[in-house]
């Protein structure tokens, strides 16, 4: 018999109690009058969000089903656990990586296993890593010593310089970290995503100082804020099924601080928007401190990072 008082916690409980409320919890608590699999009492786990706490009751709303009444004397133990991730963020690291494809139409890409070579046969301008690179998430299909072999001969054969694009922190970063390729100084990047609504109405009204230019294909825009003889700033974006990218974001040194990019990304948004777009994506280099901040401001949360890795440590990009 418990010498709790009624509607009293366990101090394994402790951390549960009307500041809960609205959070998400995991409750274990006693299932009364069954017995467990070793004869003692039986126990089970409630996940859900918390909606009440009081008069000796706590109301958890599991992810399906009717809300769960439990009342506080039967709570063994339970804690607030993590937000379950928004079903943008549960998308797969490479599923996500692959959607930058659009905005290299041209790229010529070759599978490897899970692995994609991609190389981009005329270039305009400098060498772009993602689209000169391999995609090296998940497996190769053989072991990483001999797939990363054949993506340096794949990139020789096609005068490139070899280059491997990872998920930081991956088996397969450190099996290449162990065939002896280094990564590269800079590169280092987030993969940032959210909704597209949400994101647009945390810019708020805009001056709009933004214009649309014209650019190839129904698939594609680029914003610009007209300047003398350059743009003050611009960027640019790929609508993707309702996935919109934006990339190429640039604002003159002598203009930043003044509103061009929050502009820029509003226009882009309600561009997206207007065709159908749920969720923005970009990459943000992780040494970017100032965009990130902006990013942050804006909801667009980290899905994954990404390194790249040659076996010299070094790409002519």
């Amino acid at each position: 018999m418990s010498s709790r008082p009624p509607g009293s916690l366990s101090a394994q409980a402790a951390s549960l109690g009307p500041h809960v409320v609205g959070e998400r919890v995991v409750v274990r608590r006693l299932l009364r009058g069954e017995t467990g699999p070793t004869g003692g009492p039986a126990f089970t786990d409630l996940l859900g969000t918390c909606l009440s706490w009081g008069d000796g009751e706590c109301v958890v709303a599991p992810e399906s089903g009717e809300p769960v009444h439990v009342a506080l004397a039967d709570i063994v133990s339970g804690k607030p656990v993590p937000p379950r991730p928004s079903v943008r963020h549960r998308v797969p690291t490479r599923e996500a990586e692959v959607r930058g494809l659009r905005m290299f139409p041209g790229t010529h890409t070759e599978p490897l296993g899970a692995w994609l070579l991609r190389s981009d046969p005329a270039p305009v301008g400098r060498l772009y890593k993602r689209a000169n690179s391999c995609l090296a998430v998940g497996d190769p299909g053989v072991p990483v010593a001999e797939a990363a072999t054949h993506v340096v001969e794949w990139y020789a054969a096609r005068d490139r310089d070899p280059l491997a694009q990872v998920e930081a922190g991956s088996v397969v970063e450190a099996g290449l970290l162990a065939a002896g390729w280094q990564p590269l100084e800079h590169g280092e990047a987030e993969l940032r995503l959210g909704s597209v609504s949400r994101t647009r109405r945390g810019l708020g009204p805009t001056a709009g100082m933004a214009v649309v230019a014209p650019e190839s294909g129904e698939d594609r825009v680029v914003v610009v804020v007209p300047g003398e003889g350059e743009p003050l700033a611009e960027g640019r974006a790929v609508l993707d099924g309702d996935w919109l990218g934006v990339h190429e974001l640039k604002v003159r040194l002598e203009h930043r601080r003044r509103g061009l990019a929050r502009n820029v990304v509003a226009t882009l948004l309600e561009w997206g928007a207007e065709r159908g777009a749920l969720t923005a994506w970009l990459h943000v280099e992780s040494d970017n401190h100032p965009a990130r901040a902006l990013y942050d401001s804006l909801g667009l949360g980290v899905h994954h990072t990404v390194r790249y890795l040659s076996p010299t440590g070094r790409f002519d990009g």
